[in-house]
């Protein structure tokens, strides 16, 4: 089990539940846009939001969108160990830095002694796209092993001043790179770990690799909280995160649907029924397994673990519980007759 830190309340490693991270796409200059995109990310479900704050001036208004902000704030800081220090003293609830790409050591010490003194916990951020140049002409190329020990550097860096409220990320566009480097890192320390692939691309694309690398990983126990990077509205980004989270059974909140494929069988249109019913649920909270099948003969049997379903035939369709026949209804009552038992459970 990982230590465990505190992100504006939110715990992260230990045992914790994985928290969902986002990131807002806005300028941070830009406070109502800003607080407006974080509402949005907060009613999604997100727990945690991540701003850039490349400059003195991005670290005032950082603090001005803090003071409204529902969820905590981490502070995404690159070169200039000011901004972190000005994020700091603005009430970011997190600094994400690079030891790296911020200076000489001095400067390091600098901000680990603000974040120390306002107890705020520093997330590592190594990148496959960015590591130091002494382990590229070590390993010839963005390696597992030269993503681990990047950010083993930057922790030694940090716990020689005596800051061990750490976080660590090592993220690459290469699914199995990084899947890779997070099982290596988790075999050698207990830091709690930031899971992600970087650079996903498009929602259809990244949402399948993160699947993968995130989902991968979630299923063999590595990982603390996670962020879906995804070019296109961050509010996609934690819809797919929650996603992923339900499909690893690490939460149970709202409906779990199943459907099956459709076949020379079906005789409905299962695809627009399934897609009705998704809809129809998608801000349940009901921790309920739904099934929609396209096949009166073999449905309740294939779904019998789902606490309720439907599957049509002919012109016509059933409502089981349990794979558990209880009614027979025409096709265009199964939608309606389903939410209602829904509502009633």
């Amino acid at each position: 089990m990982t230590r465990q830190i505190s992100v504006g309340g939110v715990a992260i490693g230990g045992g914790a539940p994985v928290s969902i991270q986002s990131m807002c796409n806005t300028k941070t200059t830009d406070v109502a846009g800003s607080l407006a995109q974080i509402k949005a990310l907060y009613t999604a479900g997100c727990q945690i939001v991540r701003l850039t704050v490349p400059t003195l001036e991005a670290a005032q208004t950082f603090g001005q969108i803090a003071q409204q902000s529902p969820l905590p704030l981490v502070a995404d800081i690159h070169f200039d160990y000011r901004c972190a220090i000005a994020a700091a003293e603005q009430g970011a609830a997190k600094i994400r830095i690079n030891p790296g790409n911020i200076g000489s050591e001095d400067r390091v010490k600098a901000v680990v002694d603000c974040c120390k003194a306002h107890h705020i916990p520093i997330r590592i951020g190594v990148n496959g796209g960015s590591l130091e140049k002494d382990l590229l002409e070590k390993y010839g190329h963005p390696t597992a092993e030269a993503l681990v020990e990047s950010a083993f550097s930057h922790i030694a860096l940090l716990e020689k001043y005596g800051f061990y409220d750490t976080c660590v990320s090592m993220k690459s566009s290469n699914v199995p790179l990084m899947m890779a480097a997070y099982r290596l890192f988790a075999e050698r320390s207990d830091y709690p770990l930031h899971v992600g692939v970087t650079e996903t691309g498009t929602e259809y694309m990244g949402t399948i690799k993160s699947a993968m690398g995130i989902g991968g990983l979630l299923c063999m126990g590595i990982g603390d909280t996670i962020r879906v990077s995804l070019t296109a509205d961050p509010v996609r980004e934690v819809e797919a995160a929650k996603a992923i989270l339900k499909a690893a059974g690490l939460r149970k909140q709202g409906v779990n649907i199943i459907s099956c494929p459709t076949c020379g069988r079906t005789q409905i249109d299962l695809i627009g029924l399934a897609t009705a019913v998704e809809n129809a649920l998608k801000n349940c909270g009901k921790d309920l397994t739904v099934a929609v099948m396209g096949c009166v003969v073999n449905g309740p049997g294939e779904a019998r673990e789902a606490d309720i379903g439907i599957a049509g035939g002919d012109g016509c369709g059933i409502l089981f519980l349990k794979g558990k026949l209880v009614e027979k209804l025409p096709y265009d009552q199964l939608l309606p007759k389903l939410l209602q038992y829904i509502d009633q459970m």
